[in-house]
């Protein structure tokens, strides 16, 4: 078991490799895009930290405060990823991890730690159950069976804002509301604007490029949000197989 983990930082940052699309030989415009994001993030005291090999081993968190999801709470840390994958899996690296980000919590004094979470484990979304086992509880809800999920050092507790409970928005098109802090999200825009322009689909795609707008979203989000007419459907990014099962509805 590898013990040597880096946490990014301005001086670092690029030219350490990002974790996600490294098993990719190919390009992608989506890596240059998320280390712009989190060279911007890194300011407000993000965390994002990796194991020291050439694999998907990392957790990313942040203050709740300046985290870009519609989620309200004060002194909290909140989860955005945290991914174990390929053949490091199963040698307690989550474990370590998970335990550097709660240690860092209690060391700073934060009142807690927040993640994204659902009744239904979703792809793209990180495992609730592991972290029950460090306590995690859910502490709020939505109709659509998204949950948030706490471990609360001092009793307070964050939750969802208002608006993330409406799930619903005027447009009847196909809408994906998008931030560049995930990888993966300009090669599922790309696949999705070419479906639609040969399936004759109408789409709209909105970036979330500001925290306020993160903060106002109505729905849950962790970089990633699709609505279809009106009605919330998913944070899963999108492959054509999920899109068609959405457009069918």
């Amino acid at each position: 078991m590898h013990t040597d983990f880096v946490n990014l930082t301005a001086e670092n940052i690029t030219r350490e490799h990002l974790c996600c699309i490294i098993r990719s030989k190919k390009l992608h415009p989506g890596i240059e895009a998320k280390r712009q994001w989190l060279s911007q993030r890194l300011k407000e005291g993000h965390v994002f930290r990796k194991l020291d090999i050439k694999g998907c081993v990392f957790i990313e968190y942040s203050p709740l405060e300046t985290a870009w999801v519609p989620i309200l709470g004060e002194n909290y840390y909140y989860i955005y990823c945290l991914w174990v994958t390929g053949a490091p899996k199963g040698n307690g690296y989550g474990k370590a991890l998970m335990e550097y980000c709660l240690a860092d919590a209690r060391q700073k004094g934060k009142s807690g730690v927040c993640m994204l979470g659902a009744k239904k484990q979703k792809a793209w979304l990180s495992d609730q159950l592991f972290a029950k086992k460090f306590g995690f509880e859910v502490v709020d809800t939505t109709n659509s069976g998204y949950e948030l999920l706490a471990l609360s050092f001092d009793g307070t507790i964050p939750k969802f804002a208002p608006n993330a409970k409406k799930e619903k928005i005027e447009n009847k098109e196909l809408t994906i509301y998008y931030n560049m802090q995930c990888p993966y999200v300009s090669q599922r825009i790309d696949m999705i604007k070419q479906y639609c322009e040969m399936n004759e689909v109408s789409v709209s795609f909105c970036q979330v490029d500001t925290l306020q707008k993160s903060k106002e979203l109505p729905c849950v989000f962790n970089n990633w949000g699709v609505f279809y007419k009106g009605d919330f459907q998913t944070v899963n990014l999108l492959d054509i197989s999920s899109l068609e099962r959405i457009l069918k509805k």
